[in-house]
């Protein structure tokens, strides 16, 4: 049983299953990050959602970064971290792009609550990151 957890949970992997299992928790962790700012930037400050949204996405993806490289996927190969973070970064745009389409169009077009509109969001963007991430970044 402590092998099967340290396969899970501790040894470096490349089982796309596994990682993604992993991934769930970083993005959790990331979401948290994310959700919680969009919330208090929009609600508690004032900010308009969409920039609220921007913001909070931005920092998810620092927390993403910090924690995928430490714990999901194994270092890109030769690429420097500087680089690995702009492409990882580049991915997260892409998503931030995606992000901000859904959010505008279940909050302004379908007339969700903004909050709702991130949950559908944030569980498209999240198979985008991943994949993403995994086949075009730190697939070796």
């Amino acid at each position: 049983m402590r092998k099967l957890l340290n396969a899970i949970f501790i040894e470096p992997t490349d089982n796309t299953l596994l990682q993604l299992f992993r991934y769930g928790f970083v993005g959790g962790a990331a979401f948290a990050v994310d959700y919680g700012t969009l919330f208090l930037f929009t609600h508690f400050v004032g900010v308009p959602y969409l920039w609220s949204a921007a913001v909070a996405f931005i920092l998810g993806l620092i927390s993403n970064y910090l924690l995928s490289i430490s714990w999901v996927f194994k270092k890109s190969g030769t690429m420097q971290r500087w680089q690995e973070f702009m492409f990882f970064a580049i991915i997260g745009v892409i998503g931030l792009i995606f992000n901000e389409l859904i959010m505008y169009t279940g909050t302004d077009i379908l007339q969700l609550h903004y909050m709702v509109s991130k949950l559908i969001s944030t569980a498209i963007v999240f198979f985008w990151n991943f994949f993403a991430r995994k086949y075009l970044l730190f697939n070796r």
